[in-house]
């Protein structure tokens, strides 16, 4: 069976939904045949089952910035992949997202299965719902990656949604070397903007011990005002955009992962990612977050945009040592709940049942 899968973000730019379309193909490939992945690409490929369809453009969408390719040119290269791949089914994901993965809904050269990622939702749905419905429609199948993505997609799109939750490709965690610290550290993964809640953990450190370091991964539009502001704490270092060998090593490193997000959060992936690592994680207490982390048991969550109570819960784990290996322990066996060979699997059986019903409807 030819599986496609299309990603409407920049595959060679760090993302949630990025990783979990690599993760899938790489997964899937595992077990037969490889999919070939066709998206954005701002560099050479990631991997290679991948095709390039362009670069990318920076958009707002759902309160982030989403480095999406709209442009025609785009268009027409995933046109041309997708006749000449013959696929017999096309996995979308975030399929209005505009771009490729909205293409392939107009054209429609095989039957399209639809992940939902978003919690926030697009202004397409908005601004254009019967447009946005009709797309929708030509979905064989939808799926959401969490409750609050189905609810998301549902109030305007409607249509009945599997819920299939992401995945974490878990051998990566097994096999990397730490990276080494000199003190407690904390680790923060995020974009720099306002809903990903650094500046929260930044006042946060204010309130722990002289000996904390935090590691601060990634970049964004208030990186540049929150270095200014914390210049002077030496025990603040700022990573930058990071590669995903360099996130697990950095994870395996530190003694907590904290992702102290104020919303808009549909998946916890960092969070599973900490937990496949075997770092204890503190997080804020958002629904999203909640699909993988029970709270007290899998991680430590508190109030979202209490800095008091996020350092509270750090100097909890750090400066207790059977209180973080408890929640380390949990960690690794919920991680392992979301391992990505078990998501490949899911997915699989319902491009098999896909194309089965398609063939079927064409004899």
């Amino acid at each position: 069976m030819r599986i496609g899968i299309i990603c409407p973000y920049s595959l060679t730019l760090p993302g949630g939904v990025q990783m979990q379309v690599l993760g899938l193909a790489r997964a899937l490939s595992r077990s037969g045949p490889p999919p070939r992945v066709l998206g954005p690409c701002d560099g050479p490929p990631p991997d290679p089952n991948v095709t390039p369809l362009g670069n990318s453009l920076p958009a707002i969408a759902n309160g982030s910035i989403a480095p999406v390719a709209p442009d025609p040119s785009c268009q027409l290269r995933a046109i041309r992949a997708m006749r000449d791949e013959s696929f017999d089914v096309i996995h979308l994901h975030e399929p209005l997202a505009p771009g490729p993965t909205m293409t392939a809904l107009l054209v429609r050269p095989a039957p399209l299965i639809g992940t939902f990622h978003a919690a926030g939702g697009y202004i397409s749905y908005q601004v254009f719902p019967r447009a946005a419905r009709f797309l929708a429609n030509r979905l064989e199948l939808r799926v959401a990656v969490s409750p609050d993505a189905g609810d998301t997609a549902r109030r305007t799109l409607g249509g009945d949604y599997d819920l299939l939750y992401n995945g974490v490709e878990l051998a990566p965690y097994r096999i990397a070397e730490p990276a080494p610290t000199d003190g407690p550290t904390i680790l923060f993964v995020g974009r720099h903007e306002p809903r990903k809640g650094l500046g929260v953990l930044l006042d946060a450190l204010g309130l722990l011990p002289a000996t904390v370091r935090l590691w601060i991964a990634g970049t964004g539009p208030e990186t540049a005002a929150l270095r200014d502001r914390w210049a002077g704490d030496a025990r603040i270092e700022w990573l930058g955009t990071i590669t995903g060998s360099e996130k697990i090593a950095r994870l395996k490193g530190a003694d907590v992962l904290c992702a102290p997000s104020l919303g808009g959060e549909s998946f916890g992936i960092v969070l599973l990612e900490a937990m496949a690592a075997g770092t204890a994680v503190v997080a804020s207490d958002l629904p999203g977050y909640r699909n993988v982390a029970r709270p007290d048991l899998d991680a430590l969550l508190v109030p979202p945009g209490d800095s008091q109570a996020l350092a509270g819960a750090i100097d909890r784990v750090l400066s207790s040592p059977s209180e973080s290996s408890r929640l380390v322990e949990a960690g690794r066996l919920r991680a392992e709940a979301f391992s990505m060979s078990g998501l490949a699997d899911h997915y699989l059986r319902r491009y098999e049942r896909i194309a089965v019903s398609t063939n079927a409807k064409r004899a």
